[in-house]
């Protein structure tokens, strides 16, 4: 028989076996000997011994915010191994947006595994796939979007949206956005626009790459009071010389864009901006794709941000939200192109997981019968009247620059003394790093928050259901490591 234990001290799996009638040969797998051997050496039998062995085999590409070992997640709250408990204002980077183990959504994931786990799209349909579309067509930003498409990460539906785009149009180059991020896969990551370090030490990357300005002040050189209609000028200006200069619209498949940049720094696009880019496109025959991968399923406000300006995207990509955790991306685009799309040529092993689309499903109707979008509005409000309020404190005016977002994806920029000499916010008296020092100090008192961006930005991305005590509580312990931080030099 086999009994599998938790140790009391650090919930360790623990496994043993009893001999039996079937004999020992049939007892331990290879990898529970492994962990027998390890429990018997005394390895990883504490918090601090798990985080040591994690450091020693995870490879050291994925960086970590904290050297700790996350245990349970529940609501806006996440617990670790060494006993703390702490409100989440990161959402696993805007992927819970029901926050953790939503009831709801775990019991039909759960529901869902006692009936198929595995239905590979190449070889048919499944209920839960085709349910998710059910419920996604109603509330699609424009009923022209009817054809969908489920794979596993917001990075490979951007990939499945580049061989779309060029396999339709039979051009070749795409235009994408200073500051925009889209994924780290070799198609994603040469596209993405908003650091270095996604690509740095990878080139050669896919070729027939360009890019173009965002409408944000930093990336035009210009205060951050410029008006948006000047932003929207010059972005727009700058996109025609790129179709004139570097890429010829007969030669330009896509432009993408970020509705709202996310790891670039937490800048709504101006809905002009996106009208614009929508008449360039429709000039030359070119296709919109908008990545609502991180600004989707309620973040801003709406179900989708690109329903504040009206657009048509020609493909959209989802994900994080939309399964509040079940690994799921999803691309819609009009039936009358993703006809020509080859059978075979779009796929993949674990695409559209029946597991991850019955959490989908889930989702949608918990949005619908708690009322979510509601929620983000109200607390966006209280959020921004928050941060808002500590802008206008005397002890720490002069270090923030700007408080921008819309919904609960919003962001506080920060002074810095290290931006480039033309930034128009250089500021050589402000205290160094102060976005990611305030981020952990806000740790140290027990809310998680991340930073983005090149600049000194700190995003909050809190629980769409998240109630107006925590919420209040985490805007709390945010102005007090602003103050602390800041008054620490």
């Amino acid at each position: 028989m086999m009994l599998v234990r938790r140790t009391l001290s650090c919930k360790y799996l623990y496994l043993a076996t009893s001999k039996s009638a079937h004999g020992a040969s049939r007892g331990l797998s290879g990898v529970q000997s492994v962990l027998l051997r390890q429990n018997a050496r005394g390895m990883a039998t504490s918090s601090d011994s798990l985080v040591g062995f994690g450091q020693r085999h995870v490879t050291a590409g994925i960086g970590r915010l904290t050297e700790a070992v996350m245990s349970k997640g529940e609501g806006s709250y996440l617990s670790f191994e060494d006993g703390r408990r702490i409100l989440d204002f990161s959402c696993g980077i805007g992927v819970t947006n029901l926050g953790h183990c939503h009831p709801k959504v775990s019991k039909a994931a759960a529901d869902q595994c006692t009936s198929l786990v595995h239905g590979q799209c190449s070889i048919a349909f499944h209920l839960p796939y085709l349910r998710l579309i059910e419920k996604l067509l109603p509330v699609m930003p424009d009923p022209s979007l009817d054809s969908f498409y489920f794979w596993n990460s917001g990075s490979e539906a951007i990939e499945a949206t580049l061989k779309m785009a060029r396999s339709i149009t039979g051009r070749q180059n795409i235009i994408s956005m200073q500051g925009g991020y889209h994924g780290r896969t070799y198609g994603a990551m040469a596209v993405t626009k908003s650091k270095t370090v996604y690509s740095e030490g990878f080139f050669p990357l896919m070729p027939g790459v360009f890019s173009a300005p965002f409408p944000y002040w930093h990336q035009v050189g210009l205060p951050p009071n410029t008006s948006e209609e000047e932003l929207v000028r010059l972005s727009l200006y700058q996109l025609e010389l790129v179709l004139k200069q570097q890429s010829a619209p007969k030669d330009t498949a896509a432009v993408l864009i970020e509705p709202v940049l996310g790891e670039g720094g937490y800048v709504p696009a101006p809905p002009t901006f996106l009208q614009g880019v929508r008449r360039i496109c429709d000039k030359h025959g070119i296709l919109l794709i908008i990545d609502e991968v991180q600004s989707g399923f309620g973040r801003t406000g709406k179900l989708f941000n690109i329903e504040y300006s009206g657009v048509r995207p020609d493909i959209m990509t989802m994900a994080k939200g939309l399964a509040n955790g079940f690994p799921l991306s999803a691309v819609v685009s009009r039936k009358d192109l993703t006809d020509q799309l080859k059978p075979g040529s779009m796929g993949g092993t674990y695409a559209g997981n029946p597991v991850s689309c019955a959490a989908a499903v889930a989702v949608a109707e918990a949005f619908a019968e708690e009322k979510v979008l509601d929620n983000v509005n109200s607390r966006s409000q209280e959020l921004l009247a928050s941060l808002n309020g500590l802008r206008n404190d005397p002890a720490v005016r002069s270090t923030i620059v700007d408080v921008r977002g819309i919904g609960l994806m919003v962001a506080v920029e920060f002074a810095s003394p290290s931006h480039p000499s033309g930034d128009p916010v250089l500021n050589a008296s402000a205290p160094k790093g102060l976005a990611s020092r305030v981020a952990r100090r806000c740790m140290d008192k027990g809310l998680l928050i991340l930073t983005t961006s090149i600049y000194e930005v700190v995003r909050f991305i809190p629980p769409l259901n998240i109630s107006q005590a925590d919420l209040e509580k985490g805007c709390e312990i945010f102005a007090a490591s602003v103050r602390e931080v800041v008054r620490e030099g």
